[in-house]
């Protein structure tokens, strides 16, 4: 899901930056502290939207910079427990797919992607359905929803979100569009 959150925090604009415009060195500042970090609570942090206000400098000793209290808005992304995702596969290993899920990869496990036993073709990179012939490969674009969220850390790539494609309305556009066919159908 993203926000659009509304943050105060305390920026330290370093002397190099004084000639420029208060609100401009805040947030090129902010941007370098902020962005491509995950918060526990709040998501990935995207972009550091716009800077508001930027508080009269304190100056403390022993350093030149001045710090200052400033109000910014930033785009975050966080995935959220049966939400619902649209993606691409993007890479898949014996034990699942890989799919694009924004500014995170969620992993669909083998026992997860249908409603059928699966068989991975090691050659040609594919998942197979054995009874209904139906294929997952990469570039496939997939209906998955969020069934795991692990946070581990403040890096992107060290959290984890575990994903599922078999329940209805899930899966591989094709199959949906096939399943719409024969409800419509019977």
């Amino acid at each position: 899901m993203y926000k659009l959150l509304k943050i105060k925090d305390v920026v330290r604009i370093p002397p190099r930056m004084f000639t420029m415009d208060p609100k401009e060195a805040a947030k090129l500042v902010l941007r370098e502290t902020y962005e491509g970090i995950y918060d526990r609570d709040e998501g990935v942090v995207l972009a550091v939207m716009d800077v508001e206000e930027v508080g009269q400098g304190v100056i403390v000793p022993g350093d030149g910079a001045t710090y200052h209290e400033v109000l910014f808005d930033v785009l975050v992304w966080k995935p959220e427990m049966h939400e619902v995702f649209e993606g691409e596969v993007i890479d898949v290993a014996p034990y699942g797919a890989f799919i694009r899920i924004g500014p995170m990869d969620g992993l669909v496990h083998i026992s997860q992607l249908m409603d059928d036993y699966v068989v991975f073709d090691e050659k040609n990179k594919q998942f197979i359905g054995k009874e209904t012939n139906r294929v997952l490969k990469l570039g496939d674009y997939v209906r998955a929803r969020v069934i795991a969220v692990s946070v581990k850390s403040r890096v992107i790539r060290e959290n984890k979100v575990g994903l599922t494609m078999r329940q209805p309305g899930l899966g591989k556009r094709d199959w949906i569009e096939k399943e719409k066919r024969k409800e419509k159908e019977a």
